[in-house]
């Protein structure tokens, strides 16, 4: 018997355990004080770390590699060897590389139980530009947004200095639930920071903040122009700041003058005192805003909101300051750029981008302008994120409607067919795939529709790396605890195998994870061991970097064209966009035709909003947990009481929702949010049943993504991304009972 320090996966946080092995099996798990959150009492409050033990034996994991017998999706599977397995896939892979370009072979990949970049390496070196995610409504809008503005990405510096705390389009009582939610609630009860919560529901942040702003959903740019409007005209602005170093603010000033109080009220459904009395509260700073999904899934009004949001923090003096927003320093150790192989294959890459004419900021294009001031700065954006292709461009490219075809798919840690928009787009065109690959720890539905899928080995059988999406200098997690059980493998392992067999030799010099990730540590002066014992390498965030004096006398400034903070952007007017943040149009699901056709059948037409965060589940996760499902057991839609007494509907209640794209049905929940607007829950599926087509786990009876599209038509130009809030639908009570009956009266069983 041995104790080992490990870590969880199933949040991102990766939090840092003690494991008991017993033989090569984990017996045991507790907190570990010395590292990530540093205090029990933290994870006491968490629900998900305790089924480590049962997942590891867990009888519906997948253990062997699976090779599809008879149709796709019937639910035949022939148990082979890894070297089967990977020697057929690479050998179709090759096969259709040559029929067509490396463009052909797609990826999806999801988290948090991933390294991101050895998929990301296997892709670069195979020519493919075409890794597919869910960036474009998730993280990328930000950090475009923080480089095109800093030239570098900000994060919140939320302490007891912070005068006001804006948590804009976030839920993190439930999307964080760890030590920042531990920490903000302990500052709060002090007073410090006022803290302002902008969300059309009254979540459980929102309960506990100063003020509550039920903003109409996709009038963020509004609202973020309207708090300029007010801290300019009433001159509330760090003004030595905005002299010395904002570029543009005398064109952002006229600009945001027609967004007064009264205008932007009108328009997002709010009081004009409320936007006055946050623009006065922020304005004494220290100051920060924390984003989330919220405000990243509303299509054409992303990049405005960002970028407003970025010129509010600066006008006010609040970048790199302690209490405001920090720069975030450039990694010490080997960068994900690097990692990830992306520049040595840059040409064929850039060649192969489907984005190109259509988003010309997420593409190769879009990240060579950036590239060069990052460059003189020492910092280095990872690629693959920045430039990963859409998901309508990679569909239709699937559907044979592109300049070169995807006939191949590699699906890594995600459920595509849950948690992409448009989920019968999406099966039609995986199902017309020559070769689909899952990697995976159970048989999803999009498992359930591969030609092969692949064990991958999970929490604490697996060693864990994480850079921060590689725009920080930080990186945490540790060692596995045991050897992975039956026949899992780490992903590292699976694509360099795959690697290795399609010419990438020179590429793939370390056999292991640990070993490529202690070379990746060298530049840092840690190696592993110093690594997995402090659980992480993080160094000091220096504030007022661009005050630094450089060698030649001169200010170090910002990575930007002009060294300054950019209000206006040339680059971007340059692409086609707009020097300023203009508010866009909200493009809706239900066309007017499908609005009067449904009209005259007694349904009503609502705004729609999904995506919010329930724990315990993590999107399409954590379905198959007994426990959890007795918890939280329905897919629900949440509502008014005036929007509930408007459909004639009480809680328990089914709802049906509809729009062009498909219909979904959702139990009635009332709660206090904005009138007129629906939230419906996202990821919902259904393991108990039978996970074959075509009833692959339930997906279609209450997945809201049968609603959604994700189209380019109505998506943000530059980026491209569609829209999950902002929404509108078609919503009928009906007498119809859900036709799935869980029993979930029996611990550690479904019906």
């Amino acid at each position: 018997m041995e104790k080992v320090t490990t870590n969880c996966h199933f949040c991102g946080y990766l939090c840092g355990f003690i494991a008991t092995v017993e033989d090569g099996r984990i017996t045991a798990l507790e907190p570990d004080p010395a590292r990530y959150p540093y205090d029990p009492s933290v994870l006491a409050g968490c629900q998900r770390w305790k089924m480590n033990l049962d997942v590891l034996d867990a009888p519906d994991r997948v253990n062997h590699p699976l090779k599809r017998v008879g149709e796709r999706g019937g639910g035949q599977w022939e148990r082979i060897s890894w070297d089967q397995a990977l020697d057929e896939i690479a050998a179709t892979l090759s096969r259709l590389r040559e029929e067509h370009n490396a463009g052909v072979l797609a990826s999806m990949i999801g988290g948090p139980h991933t390294s991101f970049w050895p998929l990301h390496r296997f892709m670069s070196l195979f020519g493919s530009p075409n890794n597919c995610g869910i960036g474009q409504i998730c993280w990328n809008p930000r950090i475009w947004s923080d480089t095109l503005t800093f030239g570098w990405t900000i994060e919140p510096d939320v302490t007891e200095e912070t005068n006001c705390l804006i948590i804009w389009g976030t839920n993190p009582a439930e999307s964080d639930n760890s030590l920042f939610w531990r920490s903000l609630l302990k500052m709060h009860k002090v007073g410090r920071p006022k803290l302002v919560v902008i969300d059309p529901r009254l979540t459980k942040t929102a309960r506990i903040a100063d003020t509550w702003v039920c903003l109409k959903p996709g009038t963020d740019a509004h609202f973020a122009l309207g708090l300029l409007n007010v801290v300019i005209s009433e001159e509330l602005y760090d003004e030595e700041f905005v002299k010395e170093w904002c570029v543009g603010f005398q064109e952002l000033a006229d600009h945001v003058k027609p967004y007064t109080p009264e205008h932007v009220a009108s328009v997002c459904g709010i009081d004009a005192e409320t936007v006055i009395d946050i623009a006065h509260t922020f304005a004494n700073s220290p100051s920060t805003i924390i984003t989330g999904r919220g405000i990243d899934q509303i299509g054409e009004n992303v990049l405005p909101t960002h970028r407003a949001r970025c010129a509010l923090l600066a006008i006010c003096g609040d970048i790199d300051r302690p209490g405001g927003s920090s720069i975030l320093e450039t990694s010490d150790f080997t960068s994900e750029l690097e990692l990830e192989c992306t520049l040595g294959n840059w040409d064929e890459l850039s060649a192969n981008c489907l984005n190109t004419e259509h988003t010309p900021l997420q593409s190769y294009e879009g990240y060579a302008r950036v590239k060069p001031c990052m460059d003189a700065d020492g910092r280095e954006l990872p690629a693959r994120y920045l430039t990963s292709v859409h998901p309508d461009l990679m569909l239709r490219a699937m559907e044979g409607q592109a300049r070169y075809p995807i006939r191949a798919a590699i699906v890594e840690a995600t459920n595509p067919l849950l948690t992409y928009a448009d989920t019968n787009r999406m099966l039609s065109a995986l199902l017309g795939l020559d070769l689909l690959v899952v990697l995976d720890y159970y048989m999803t539905p999009t498992a359930a529709i591969a030609d092969y899928v692949l064990p991958a080995a999970g929490a604490m059988e697996r060693a864990t790396f994480q850079a921060h999406g590689g725009v920080a200098n930080f990186v945490y997690g540790g060692q596995k605890a045991v050897e992975p059980y039956h026949e899992r493998k780490h992903d590292y392992e699976v694509f360099r195998e795959l690697g290795l067999r399609l010419g990438q030799e020179d590429m793939w010099p370390h056999p292991t994870f640990e070993e490529a990730c202690e070379a990746a540590l060298e530049p840092c002066g840690l190696d592993w061991d110093g690594y997995v014992q402090m659980g992480m390498y993080a160094m000091p965030i220096t504030p007022h970097k661009h005050e630094q004096v450089m060698p030649d006398g001169t200010k170090r400034g910002f990575a930007t064209p002009t060294g300054k903070v950019e209000l206006a952007n040339a680059a971007l007017e340059e692409m086609g966009g707009g020097r300023l943040p203009v508010p866009g149009e909200s493009y809706p699901l239900c066309s007017d035709g499908f609005i009067r056709k449904m009209e005259a059948d007694g349904w009503q037409h609502f705004g729609l909003i999904t995506g919010g965060r329930k724990q315990p589940y993590n999107a399409s996760m954590y379905m198959n947990n007994p426990d959890f499902r007795r918890r939280n057991p329905r897919p629900c839609v949440e509502m008014s009481e005036a929007s509930a007494a408007r459909l004639g509907v009480k809680g328990g209640d089914v709802l049906t929702l509809a729009t062009d794209q498909g219909q979904a049905s959702f139990i009635v929940d009332i709660i206090t949010m904005a009138d007129g607007v629906l939230h419906a829950d996202y990821g919902w599926w259904h393991p108990e049943r039978e996970v074959k087509l075509p009833e692959l786990g339930g997906i279609f009876e209450s997945n809201v993504n049968t609603l959604t599209r994700c189209g380019l038509e109505g998506a943000e130009p530059m980026i491209g991304t569609w829209a999950y809030n902002a929404l509108d639908c078609m919503a009928k009570a009906t007498d119809e009972p859900l036709d799935w009956e869980p029993d979930i009266t029996r611990k550690g069983s479904f019906a």
